[in-house]
């Protein structure tokens, strides 16, 4: 069977790069000094996700960028209630853009349903404004 993605809000970030400075926090990384995402679900179908699945972010509305999920700890909070750290590739490889509406929490997504990678030559550009991005991509540009 394919690997299985996630996809989750970025609350916060303006762009990638917000995304990218949040990660570099210390508050943001696991003890290993990768980025990781603390959430209170773990996936059940976590096995799927970690045979090469990726999380995908949405910034300002548009699926922007995905990491990959290298796997999954377990995290104590200061309250004692047990929660899912996502630990990722600390390379962000940015996406097509793909309108997506407000959602809570984070959500399972497909292969087939996942944006693709922008070319390798695209992936240093300055970003198109994500409103611009996805009309073209609609259109069959991008």
């Amino acid at each position: 069977m394919a690997h299985l993605n996630l996809i989750k809000l970025s609350v916060g970030s303006k762009s990638v790069a917000g995304l990218v400075d949040w990660q570099q926090t210390r508050r943001a990384q696991s003890e290993d000094g990768l980025p990781r995402h603390v959430t209170r679900m773990w996936p059940k179908r976590a096995g799927e996700i970690l045979k090469g699945g990726s999380i995908y972010w949405v910034i300002q509305g548009f699926i922007q960028c995905r990491q990959q999920v290298l796997r999954f700890d377990e995290v104590i909070g200061s309250d004692g209630i047990r929660r899912c750290a996502f630990v990722l590739d600390p390379e962000i490889t940015r996406t097509c853009t793909a309108q997506r509406r407000p959602f809570q929490g984070w959500r399972y997504l497909a292969g087939d349903d996942a944006p693709a990678d922008l070319p390798t030559s695209r992936q240093n550009e300055d970003p198109l404004p994500a409103e611009l991005s996805a009309a073209l991509a609609d259109i069959g540009v991008l």
